[in-house]
């Protein structure tokens, strides 16, 4: 168990290694495929007025996000509800789609802080 405890940290160094040596290169390289989605000139103006646009966009989506979600909790309430009908495989889809949203918070959470990392770097 311990050296296959070793073999994934040395694994998870070599692949942190290497995201931080192609990492600021990529994210160049991916500002320059997507300029054209650049707001010229970025100043701080403009960026308060875009900051702002999807602040109220996203505020005016509110509603139907709040709708959607109790049609959802309602599907699960009625699931609930049958659950002696429930099988193995629905459960089992239920944990891996739990445990497939764990993941990509964390994994979101590393590209996040080395994105972060490498623009303050740059």
């Amino acid at each position: 168990m311990a050296s296959k405890l070793h073999q994934l940290r040395s694994k998870i160094a070599a692949a942190s290694e290497f995201t931080s040596k192609h990492g600021c290169a990529y994210y160049k390289q991916l500002m320059e495929q997507n300029k054209k989605y650049v707001v010229e000139p970025p100043t701080v103006e403009k960026c308060n007025e875009l900051s702002k646009q999807l602040f109220y966009t996203r505020l005016a989506s509110l509603p139907g996000r709040y709708e959607s979600f109790w049609k959802e909790l309602d599907a699960v309430k009625q699931l609930w509800k049958n659950r002696h009908e429930l099988k193995v495989e629905d459960a089992g889809i239920a944990a891996l789609f739990g445990l497939e949203c764990y993941c990509w918070f964390c994994a979101g959470e590393r590209v996040y802080y080395h994105w972060l990392s490498c623009v303050i770097l740059t």
